[in-house]
């Protein structure tokens, strides 16, 4: 009996798949489709991009993606926001902004969603530090607490009224409390 090899999946193989919603990502060989964002996950990612940009966008320092594809190494993540230094964006010749993004986000945020596995997250807020990333949050809003990741440092945990790490250039002040308050929005 003659058994086919299963084809192994390579990043430029999965990078020529449809797209699919919600979105999936090519972890250690595997297409790992991510779980379709709820209410919570919903608001704190819109929020967060919305409170980075503010303070970013116009001078451009930096800016926030929801939601965009980074592919590099030999993993394609989607990050909820990818925050990106406005020197690393690689604009096109004409100053648009890509398609692709070839490369990890300077500032990787994943806000857990209840099917997700925390590791399985923190894995890929991991992988991005070890591939250029200066900064990552695991923002959990069961806990309703932030863990910051740095490379080679160890990781903090944000609660309550402590202002959460971000990234040196941006004047980013909020605190876990002020993030997790989004939520309520009939104070």
């Amino acid at each position: 009996m003659v058994q086919a090899v299963p084809k192994i999946l390579t990043l430029q193989d999965f990078l020529l798949l449809p797209e699919t919603k919600p979105a999936s990502e090519f972890i250690n060989g595997e297409v790992i489709q991510k779980p379709m964002p709820k209410g919570r996950h919903s608001r704190l990612q819109g929020k967060l991009c919305s409170a980075i940009n503010q303070v970013a966008e116009e001078s451009k320092i930096a800016y926030a993606f929801p939601e965009l594809r980074c592919s590099f190494g030999d993993r394609s993540v989607v990050p909820d926001l990818a925050v990106f230094t406005w020197e690393r964006i690689p604009f096109t010749s004409e100053g648009d902004v890509p398609d692709n993004f070839p490369l990890a986000p300077d500032w990787t945020i994943e806000i857990l969603s209840p099917e997700q596995r925390p590791n399985k997250v923190l894995g890929n807020i991991l992988y991005c530090l070890e591939n250029g990333s200066h900064l990552g949050w695991f923002i959990d809003p069961d806990d309703l607490s932030i863990l910051c990741l740095s490379p080679s440092q160890q990781p903090t945990l944000f609660e309550g009224e402590q202002v959460v790490t971000s990234l040196p250039k941006i004047e980013l002040k909020l605190t876990a409390n002020q993030v997790f308050s989004w939520l309520n929005m009939n104070p």
